[in-house]
């Protein structure tokens, strides 16, 4: 007991005095919670909490009394605040005991039980409104000031063994009691309250099938408890590490890299196309070694098909995942779709069954039928979720799942929770109006849109808006600077998300940089196939990069300008397209394309004879397209005019030029965006509605042309040009 900080092994021991001592109880108890979280060995994302109970101040009688401190409820400890901590009155929630005994239905799994719940918030100090965790009672009935309730994979992985009981007295010498499985509850805090109470020389419990509580009289204690707590677990599992022959030895060998890339971008838009019956997903995914080695082995089939033990993975997992029967060595992608297709359908049928003998009168209605995990020997894990965010968590426990399988392979025999304990834990009353308090979904949430010309002006304005609507945006631009630029905006206005899970790009969070050049094929797969790593495939593409050249007197010297202004604002647009098409038909989705025009393509004039005419060939490629994509994509296009503000179409030479062609006076220290400003006015002076045309009137009638609202517009031009009658339809 405990080890010196410079002796573990398997975990990292971070705790620095010349901080916490600095702190107050409250910040102190955040300390910790980061500190344990910071570790993925010692919790997952969202998973286990943390508490103290601190002397406070009573707002309303000035008297002192005891605060209970403990994480809420969806909280993660690696990133918690002070205002991800609930505050209970210590009093009040022992006092709930009599509230509970009293109940006609109280008892395990009750709905009195369930009821308890609803009661912690009675009991909140200084109105905090944080929601409290299902956890609350065990921390309140521990009757120690600091308490840790972890899911480390170490102690997972004891407590998943088939002989978990006489592992915790052999493993931790009777320090760890052992309690077995009981679904978080008021029921399972009394039976741990008992334990603690019965053996007043430990330092925790063992929970079956679900992790460990520990605790102690200091902060720092508590901390170092828990880490000799894994180290301890962790120590033992590697002194029976079976090596070679972990998970019964290699049953297949992984893909060389170049082999894994080029069949999961075409397996990836096929299988999110076939899960995605009922709603869409976005997939992360896991080719480490870890995960290659689980899911190449002998043992493979018997474990997956056992499915996840820890409640916190399951309710992402769901009860076990798809293992697909492809032989890496001997089987091509159209038999790896045939064989994706079976299981599908097998899975469907099974998780129906599940449902069907395990549900209840009162049971929430069937979820989603599909797996969540598809494991693929040779290749590794796909993990499925609502945005990139849930795919990402998913695919960590997942993760945790497999090193859990390993621990309890190596030092026993693993086992998984039965199927009605599971199933009680996924369909649960509790779980079920959690899911219900979320926010409704944002209309492109689980859309993939693709903003080629994100670097600048309206490509950037238009990641930005999508981006508002829940949309994973990729921002593309032949300038990757300016792209990185857009994304690094996006991510810090809507965050990274959570879970730390993903090989390569499919690490990203739900806005990514990547160059591209249309006029360049080979650009353009390179990009999607990125894409597909990342997400899983692709609901939304927009086209804003353009090219605007002018014409020098000497037409017979303008060739190369015609073949520029071509190739960037026609044949870009097709090429996009066509890769396009090849990811749309895969997945057999609804999806939308929007190309960016010119209201020059309707509008003869002199001095931009290329790129007038490039856009008016643009906007029958919109035409042509709208035919070829239908009936699963729409075409359609928006034609901007005179979007002078923030356009790299607009430098400041090509604005000075305009300026003095139309005798409008400037001075030459102006800014280029005062120039821009004044020039945009006087375009806005010849519209009927005088205003000038921002980049972000551009975006919303982008946003408008995929969001769902015009579904059956397609083959269409929309100008957005604060209203030039020259350009009228006709």
């Amino acid at each position: 007991m405990p080890y010196q900080p410079d002796e573990y092994q398997h975990v990292k021991y971070l705790w620095e005095d010349h901080i916490a001592d600095e702190l107050s109880p409250v910040d102190n108890l955040v300390y910790r919670s980061n500190k344990l979280g910071e570790d993925q060995r010692i919790t997952n994302t969202g998973g286990g909490n943390t508490s103290a109970k601190l002397m406070e101040t009573d707002p309303l009688t000035g008297e002192q009394v005891e605060v209970l401190w403990v994480k809420g409820s969806g909280g993660d400890l690696r990133t918690s605040t002070r205002e991800n901590f609930s505050s209970l009155y210590e009093g009040k929630l022992q006092a709930l005991d009599e509230v509970y005994q009293a109940y006609p239905d109280k008892g395990y799994k009750s709905a009195g039980e369930d009821r308890m719940v609803g009661m912690f918030k009675h009991c909140n100090f200084c109105l905090n409104p944080r929601a409290s965790s299902i956890d609350t009672p065990l921390h309140s009935m521990i009757d120690e000031k600091h308490v840790d309730h972890l899911h480390p994979n170490a102690v997972i992985s004891v407590a998943s063994c088939k002989d978990q009981k006489a592992l915790t007295e052999t493993i931790w010498g009777g320090k760890l009691a052992y309690v077995p499985w009981m679904r978080p509850g008021w029921e399972a805090a009394r039976l741990c309250e008992e334990t603690y109470e019965e053996n007043p020389d430990i330092v925790g419990i063992l929970l079956g099938q679900h992790g460990h509580t520990n605790w102690a009289g200091e902060s720092k204690s508590c901390y170092e408890t828990s880490l000799w707590v894994i180290e301890t677990a962790a120590r033992y599992i590697e002194e029976h590490d079976k090596g070679e022959m972990t998970f019964g030895g290699q049953k297949y060998a992984p893909l060389d890299e170049s082999s894994r890339t080029r069949l999961l971008t075409e397996f990836l838009p096929v299988a999110r196309g076939m899960i995605s019956t009922e709603v869409k997903f976005i997939a992360t995914v896991q080719t480490d070694d870890a995960t290659l080695r689980f899911v190449n082995s002998v043992d493979a089939p018997r474990l997956a098909a056992l499915g996840t033990s820890c409640p916190d993975h399951f309710l992402r997992t769901k009860i076990k995942p798809l293992l697909v029967d492809f032989d890496p060595q001997n089987d091509d992608f159209e038999q790896l779709v045939d064989k994706f297709k079976a299981g599908l359908q097998q899975y469907r049928e099974d998780y129906i069954a599940y449902y069907e003998s395990c549900k209840h009168e009162d049971s929430p209605a069937m979820r989603d039928p599909s797996p969540t995990v598809i494991l693929i020997p040779g290749i590794g894990m796909i993990a499925w979720g609502k945005n990139k965010s849930e795919s990402r968590v998913t695919a960590e426990f997942y993760n945790c799942a497999i090193e859990v399988m390993r621990g309890a392979e190596a030092i026993s025999e693993y086992t998984a929770l039965p199927a009605q304990e599971a199933f009680d834990i996924e369909y649960w009353a509790l779980e079920e109006a959690k899911l219900q308090r979320m926010p409704a979904e944002k209309s492109l949430a689980r859309d993939v849109v693709v903003v080629i010309g994100a670097g600048d002006g309206i490509g950037k304005a238009t990641a930005h808006r999508v981006a508002r609507e829940g949309a994973h945006v990729v921002c593309a631009d032949l300038n990757y600077t300016n792209a990185e630029k857009t994304a690094a905006e996006l991510t810090d206005i809507y965050g990274q998300g959570i879970g730390v899970a993903g090989s390569g790009i499919s690490a990203c969070g739900p806005a990514i940089a990547l160059q591209v050049d249309i006029t360049k094929r080979e650009t353009v797969e390179c990009l999607f196939s990125q894409v597909l790593l990342a997400y899983g495939g692709i609901d939304k593409v927009i086209v804003t990069a353009g090219v605007f050249v002018a014409e020098g007197a000497d037409m017979a010297k303008n060739d190369q300008i015609f073949d520029l202004s071509f190739g960037v604002n026609v044949k870009g647009g097709y090429v996009v397209a066509s890769e396009a098409q090849k990811i749309w038909q895969s997945q057999g989705l609804k999806g939308a394309m929007v190309l960016t025009t010119s209201v020059n393509g309707a509008v003869s004039k002199k001095g931009s004879l290329a790129y007038d005419t490039s856009k008016a060939a643009a906007n029958h490629l919109v035409r042509e397209l709208a035919v070829t994509l239908s009936p699963l994509i729409n075409v359609n296009a928006l034609a901007p005019a005179t979007v002078v503000q923030g356009s790299n179409m607009f430098p400041r030479d090509r604005v000075i030029s305009s300026l003095t062609k139309y005798n409008i006076a400037f001075s030459a220290d102006e800014s280029t965006e005062a120039l821009r400003n004044k020039l945009a006015e006087f375009y806005a002076q010849r519209t009927l509605t005088k205003q000038p045309i921002t980049p972000d009137d551009q975006a919303e009638a982008a946003y408008l042309l995929i969001s769902g609202q015009l579904s059956k517009t397609t083959g269409q031009v929309i100008s957005v040009d604060g209203g030039l009658h020259e350009a009228f339809l006709r």
